[in-house]
């Protein structure tokens, strides 16, 4: 009886050494992290735990990490990483891990759990944790930058998807949600709302970011100013090629600074037919508007579009006067950047004549023609006229008596130079029976110009030369053969 008892004690014994022997106690992992902020481009973590005793770890051992979800529980815990059977025997060990894409959450935890024997560590501390699978800004309502609503209405703002150009669409991640701010000032902002659009109704400036919680990202819209419909003062129309454009470079693309249901364009008061568009492109200077329908409102902007230009004169009259023995420089002065110069005679190029100064010898219409060869590529001419002083002879008095007979004397009637072609006074010729034979501003001493019909003799004629400071002189003209 005494050797059955010891025999049982000592099986007992034996049960609780090897029961002892098949345990093993795993600490708490620490993190080698406060936050995970993963991305395509980096996803590497680790913990390190202890495990004790070394030796109640059998050889067939793996370590497993779970990962609990975004508020800690485990009940439906991820595996994270396994490790190779018996790789891990010695403490304290380093497990290095990644995150699955699915992360997005400010309280998750892991715990460690061996497999032989069986046994699991408590939870580590909360961590944050994110999976950045769209990092670049990306473009809210097309990149418009100001938006408008009607009184008592809103507008809403919509992440683009596509957008145009390389805009990278957070859209086409469907894990991601989204918080909109609004701006308090250039550097602080308000949380407002979540979700990929947001309906405003009070004015300010508004933006998105991807939720990747406490995670820095590049993952943010563009900002967009949102007004209330007030009459003309919230939208604006720009120029793509700013104002004053040049018009070298082609047409310039007039736009509306804000979105509406539909357009119409003006220029310079009038309707510009067909033109219902958001943008219209203008070739020439003037004042354009463009009537914005918002549905139940109407907002109108306008631009007082300059053509790019410079200012260019010349040192002489408009009308000049040489001997036949004279010549005259007319030279040019202007703003013009890297200016280039043509000279014309009576429309002709003159050849050669490049520089800003050009000699002139002889009576005729000049023309120079200024090229801006730098920046903007425009042109600008100013014409004037010499005439040759034999052309106007300087006589003192107002004659009343001509003899067109072909003799060559006498045979116009010439009046003195302070009324001719280049005074701009006004010459009126009138026959005996009230009829005006000749009314000019540009009197050149011609007439009569054509044969007169001699019905009577010595017909006469009545003349009223008017100058231009309005002062007047009459008289007649007796027409002899």
């Amino acid at each position: 009886m005494r050797s059955f008892t010891i025999n049982v004690f000592f099986l007992l014994a034996l049960s609780f050494t090897k029961n002892v022997c098949a345990q093993v106690v795993l600490g708490t992992p620490n993190l080698g992290f406060t936050q995970a902020c993963a991305s395509p481009s980096f996803n590497s973590y680790n913990a390190t735990f202890t495990f004790s005793p070394e030796s109640s770890v059998n050889a067939s051992n793996q370590f497993i990490i779970e990962l609990s979800d975004a508020s800690g529980s485990f009940i439906d815990a991820t595996v994270i990483f396994t490790s190779t059977a018996g790789s891990v025997v010695t403490s304290p060990a380093t497990l290095n891990f990644s995150f699955p894409e699915t992360v997005a959450g400010e309280g998750y935890k892991i715990r460690i759990k061996s497999t032989s024997p069986a046994s699991t560590s408590s939870s580590s501390v909360a961590f944050p944790a994110y999976f950045k699978v769209q990092d670049s800004p990306f473009s809210i309502n097309n990149l418009v930058a100001t938006a408008v609503y009607c009184t008592g209405g809103n507008y809403l703002l919509t992440i683009d998807n596509p957008g145009t150009g390389t805009n990278d669409s957070p859209l086409n991640y469907p894990s991601l949600t989204y918080n909109w701010y609004k701006e308090l000032t250039s550097t602080t902002s308000v949380f407002v709302d979540s979700g990929s659009t947001l309906s405003v109704s009070e004015p300010g400036t508004y933006f998105v970011e991807t939720n990747y919680g406490s995670c820095t990202s590049n993952s943010y819209s563009n900002r967009v100013t949102v007004s209330e419909a007030s009459g003309g003062t919230a939208a604006t129309v720009d120029s793509s090629l700013g104002n004053p454009f040049c018009p070298s470079g082609g047409a310039t693309t007039l736009s509306s600074s804000v979105t509406g249901n539909s357009y119409q364009w003006y220029k310079d008061g009038q309707a510009i037919t067909g033109e219902t568009n958001q943008t219209y492109d203008a070739s020439e200077a003037g004042t354009y508007a463009v009537d914005i329908n918002f549905g139940s409102c109407t907002e109108n902007a306008s631009i007082d579009l300059q053509v790019e230009q410079f200012t260019s004169s010349l040192d002489v009259l408009d009308v000049n006067v040489i001997e036949s023995d004279e010549t005259l420089v007319a030279t040019v002065t202007t703003d013009a950047d890297t200016p280039q110069y043509d000279w014309y005679f009576n429309d002709t190029l003159i050849s050669g004549a490049i520089t800003s100064s050009y000699e002139v010898t002889q009576g005729g219409i000049y023309k120079v023609v200024i090229t801006q060869t730098v920046g903007c590529n425009i042109s600008s001419e100013l014409v004037f006229e010499v005439q040759e002083s034999n052309q106007f002879p300087d006589v003192a008095d107002i004659p009343n008596v001509i003899s067109p007979n072909g003799d060559g004397i006498n045979d116009t009637w010439v009046i003195p130079t302070e009324y001719v072609s280049g005074t701009n006074s006004e010459v009126l010729i009138i026959s005996s029976q009230g009829k005006i034979v000749l009314k000019t501003n540009d009197y050149k001493n011609d007439w009569p110009q054509d044969g007169l019909n001699f019905k009577s003799v010595n017909p006469v004629y009545y003349y009223i030369i008017t100058t231009q400071d309005n002062k007047t002189r009459k008289g007649s003209i007796t027409v002899i053969k």
